[in-house]
């Protein structure tokens, strides 16, 4: 048997996500609803060769498999919708052709597109869509909301070189260029290997593999462009008007990103959150490495946007998952969304100052009831436990204060004298053993990382490793979690 044999659910995972299932909150359908409201058209499957597909996911139909958390499967179907979609009147997103989506507003002469996805033939396919059901204009301006990839990547599909060197307007936050080449260039290597497990992108595409990011499915394939953007923001309030539509910006530095910007269109009443308010909880730190992100600035960020616009807005969309409409419903969204992240910063640092370190706040947080109620503040892609984790590291960084960890062996040394002292290699595999058959995988699966660093060749060590990892993904909430 080798690691390659895939493992159905223990006993213990299917007891795991039978009481998971129970503690979910009621569910009416309201977000398929949304996910589901305004839709136009599409392309079967999502199918782009080379580049993006949702047909191997066929497998989400029906119920939750024993292999896969029920709120991520849940959350998994609703990445599933796709297509072109009226958010309102001049307003329409191209959702489900990548992880992220793209805005088309209708200007006087053409469309401004928000956010040109990751990569160039993904955005290409949503251009052709949009022209094929709105008709077919020229793209008169290109906004990224913010520094990440998978909002700036795609531009080449949208518009041409030519296009660009002749003025089109490219608008960004202030930064925006020195982000971008800072997180994905100066780090890009390590990070790229890192979001290779983060999306799972080498997983079979199955209820016992990958499933889905809780953002959205994965990251499209193919051609990935930096053109710098043309018109920087600056601050809030500045106001533009372009292809004779107004947009307000407020500027959201260190947020979700760290250039980042939400705006308001005054003459279709809505708002773009860009990537700070999504329907789930976001990562304060991502598990593919970046700068841990400012959590009590985020907060008051997204309660700025409501001060500012919330009275004044229809319908608010962002950068991924769906839309909300109603000032009512945006208000409430809003408050929570800003809510999550100030709770998680503030009790961190309560427990901090109580004494606490990292992992054992990260052990005992828990969200209270008014935002654990809410199926857009769960855990699918950043979890209160990692989150937890991040504004410790933020404010008091990697040392908890014990002097035992100021200089601990790398893992290798450290392997090698755990192995020693616990009994030798034998001794070693039978307390993992006893922790899988008591179901406690995260024991297990520690002990044995000493072994395995100790001793990469012993196959044994590894392979168990494996199945009690693959348990861990299969109880986990989180996509990211699942996929690593």
């Amino acid at each position: 048997m080798t690691s390659l044999d895939r493992k159905d659910a223990s006993p213990a995972t299917r007891a795991a996500l039978a009481a998971a299932r129970a503690s979910l909150p009621p569910d009416d359908g309201g977000d398929f609803r949304l996910a589901d409201r305004g839709f136009i058209a599409s392309i079967p499957d999502a199918d782009i060769p080379g580049a993006w597909s949702l047909k191997p996911y066929d497998f989400l139909g029906g119920e939750a498999t024993p292999t896969v958390h029920p709120a991520l499967w849940r959350q998994a179907q609703l990445n599933m919708r796709h297509g072109l979609f009226e958010v309102t009147p001049g307003v329409y997103q191209v959702r489900g052709f990548d992880i992220s989506t793209v805005t088309f507003v209708e200007g006087e002469r053409g469309y401004i597109v928000i956010d040109p996805l990751t990569s160039a033939a993904p955005a290409r396919t949503a251009l052709e869509l949009m022209r094929t059901h709105r008709g077919d204009r020229p793209v008169t301006a290109v906004i990224y909301t913010h520094s990440h990839v998978d909002h700036y990547g795609g531009i080449l599909g949208v518009v041409s070189p030519e296009e660009i060197a002749a003025g089109l307007p490219i608008i960004a936050p202030e930064g925006f260029l020195k982000e971008a080449v800072s997180e994905n260039v100066l780090a890009g290597n390590a990070m790229s290997r890192r979001a290779t497990y983060m999306y799972g992108a080498l997983l079979p595409k199955d209820a016992r593999g990958h499933v889905d990011s809780g953002l959205g499915k994965g990251v499209s394939g193919g051609k990935v462009a930096l053109v710098p953007p043309t018109v920087s923001i600056a601050r809030t309030g500045e106001r533009l008007v372009v292809d004779g539509v107004e947009i307000v910006f407020q500027v959201t530095p260190d947020a979700e990103a760290p250039a980042e910007m939400n705006f308001f269109f005054p003459k279709f009443r809505a708002l773009c959150m860009a990537e700070n308010c999504t329907c789930h909880l976001h990562n304060i730190y991502t598990p593919r490495g970046a700068q841990v992100r400012d959590s009590k600035s985020w907060s008051r960020y997204i309660d700025e946007a409501r001060d500012l616009f919330g009275a004044d807005s229809d319908v608010m969309f962002a950068s991924h998952h769906w839309p909300r409409w109603g000032g009512a419903e945006i208000d409430v969204f809003l408050r929570k969304q800003r809510d999550l992240y100030k709770f998680i910063h503030d009790q961190t640092l309560r427990l901090a100052n109580h004494g606490l370190n990292a992992p054992e706040i990260a052990e005992v947080l828990r969200l209270p009831p008014t935002l654990a109620s809410e199926w857009y503040t769960r855990g699918f892609y950043g979890t209160v436990s990692h989150n937890a984790k991040a504004v410790y590291q933020r404010y008091l960084g990697w040392f908890d204060g014990n002097p035992a960890h100021l200089n601990p062996h790398p893992p290798v040394e450290a392997g090698r004298r755990y192995v020693k002292a616990i009994g030798g290699p034998d001794a070693v595999l039978a307390e993992a053993r006893r922790a899988q058959a008591e179901g406690d995988y995260r024991w297990g699966a520690e002990v044995l990382n000493h072994l395995v660093f100790a001793d990469p060749g012993n196959a044994e060590a590894r392979n168990l490793q494996a199945d009690l990892l693959e348990q861990m993904g299969y109880q986990s909430e989180s996509g990211p979690w699942r996929d690593f």
